[in-house]
């Protein structure tokens, strides 16, 4: 059993910050990637960016040069810096954590960027 908590999110005016945290337990043997997905209401779930167990980052162009995200794979923990917050960001922030063949899922954080 794998455990996903994300935690961080909340209220920001736009062209604010926040900084979201991922941390994974349970029977965890080795993680090959982490990385955060959103879903806005009424939309698809998207992905937002991903680091890999080498280091590799990728990200949505939609968050490229906003957005930073980091973490200790090893520690089974990841964070994503989001800076100049539109209101288009928001949204049910989630982590996710490539064990093996499966995908482990947290329940979310939300972000809601509004005046």
């Amino acid at each position: 059993q794998v455990q996903l908590v994300e935690s961080g999110g909340g209220l920001v005016q736009p062209g604010g910050s926040l900084r979201l945290s991922c941390a994974a337990s349970g029977s965890i043997f080795s993680i090959n990637a982490m990385g955060w997905f959103r879903q806005g209401p009424g939309k698809q779930r998207e992905f937002v960016a991903g680091i890999m167990s080498g280091g590799n980052t990728h990200y949505a162009d939609s968050v490229k040069g906003r957005f930073t995200i980091s973490g200790d794979i090893a520690k089974n923990t990841v964070t994503l810096q989001m800076n100049s917050l539109k209101p288009e960001d928001t949204a049910n922030y989630l982590c996710d954590a490539a064990i093996g063949s499966r995908v482990y899922w947290g329940q979310g954080t939300q972000v809601t960027v509004s005046s």
